[in-house]
């Protein structure tokens, strides 16, 4: 195992990962607020209403007289600046590369990122067939138009960016931070899943349908890439299938509350929270069944151990030196002291 073991190589002082969470919500809530700004300002010079326009509904860009797909992209830009500024200091502030935060070793098995994709993209389709076929009222055909195909470049473009943010910053670093305080598996699992949920606290759907309703799913889709990322010992699959499920959305269905609007395929009238509470935790349970049989993991027990810290390899003169208490047997010293000599001070 090496993604949550990697952890203890580092700089792991927890004021670091507060400061790292803070500064990409500044970098991702400024900077990357800039083309919002600049349209709003753009618009304001001929319509001054817009800011009590926006104020009312911030998630429809139309206001700002920019093309629903434009206006996507503008609602990607901040994740895509939070990701940079996490690539930037995560080496300076805590010693580790970005790889390590993905999975603790130099190498990133974009192989598990696709199959993950494909896997929850089949398992999303498959819910929203039999959604079509048990309450066709409740969807109409939204675009059929070109635009679509532009939509689902720009979603297969800027998405991963999008979902590899949030994969690096939760599962990735935080999950990675929680385990240099408490050497259980299960502790960082539960600490990024109720972060990740509280995160979205602020999403549309929360005001539309009440905190207590919609933070559980966001909570259960934290649990669901959590498990994969302890079992698969990296973040790669988590990516894959947060990234399968945010396009399979945008291009596919919308709805009023959504917090991504996009001009999708379908638009959906009613929701049901709890209903989709459900289908998420079937789904969820499926998806981490058939990744367990095709990347064959451990059992699910691996969840409830305790992480074993690894100690450095010792290099140069070091490697003759065995750290022992004063009095306690040498006979595994490379080379045995002397009698009169003394391991006391080591």
């Amino acid at each position: 195992m090496n993604h949550l073991e990697s952890t203890f190589t580092g700089k792991n002082a927890f004021w670091r990962y507060i400061l790292m969470f803070a500064v990409v919500l500044i970098v991702s809530n400024t900077i990357g607020a800039i083309p919002l700004l600049i349209a709003v300002f753009n618009k304001s010079a001929s319509n001054p209403a817009v800011y009590s326009q926006l104020s009312a509904n911030p998630n429809d860009l139309s206001i700002l007289g920019v093309s629903p797909n434009i206006g996507f992209v503008m609602m990607l830009f901040p994740f895509m600046m939070g990701l940079l500024a996490f690539i930037i200091l995560v080496k300076p502030l805590n010693n580790r590369t970005v790889k390590e935060t993905i999975n603790g070793t130099g190498k990133i098995r974009w192989k598990r990122f696709f199959i993950s994709a494909a896997v929850w993209f089949i398992l999303s389709a498959l819910y929203l067939f039999f959604y079509l076929k048990i309450d066709p009222a409740n969807f109409s055909l939204n675009n059929k138009t070109a635009s679509l195909l532009i939509l689902s470049l720009i979603s297969v473009l800027f998405i991963p960016f999008q979902a590899a943010f949030e994969e690096m910053l939760f599962r990735g670093y935080l999950m990675q931070g929680f385990a240099a305080l408490v050497k259980y598996r299960w502790f960082p699992l539960i600490m990024t899943s109720l972060l990740f949920g509280l995160m979205h606290s602020f999403n549309p759907e929360v005001k539309e349908f009440g905190f207590f309703t919609m933070i559980p799913q966001y909570i259960a889709f934290g649990l669901i890439f959590g498990v994969i990322t302890i079992l698969d010992d990296g973040i790669e699959a988590a990516m894959g299938a947060h990234t399968a499920n945010n396009i399979f959305l945008c291009i596919m269905v919308t709805n009023s509350s959504s917090a991504l609007q996009t001009p999708a395929l379908y638009e959906q009238y009613n929701i049901h929270p709890w209903t989709e509470f459900a289908a998420l935790v079937v789904i969820g349970m499926v998806f981490i069944f058939i990744l367990k049989m095709i990347f064959k993991w451990e059992k699910f027990s691996l969840i409830f151990k305790k992480i074993i810290v690894r100690l450095p390899k010792p290099t140069g003169s070091s490697a003759n030196i065995l750290l022992q208490p004063t009095g306690t047997p040498s006979t595994l010293l490379p080379h045995p002291p002397s009698p009169s000599s003394s391991v006391a001070d080591v």
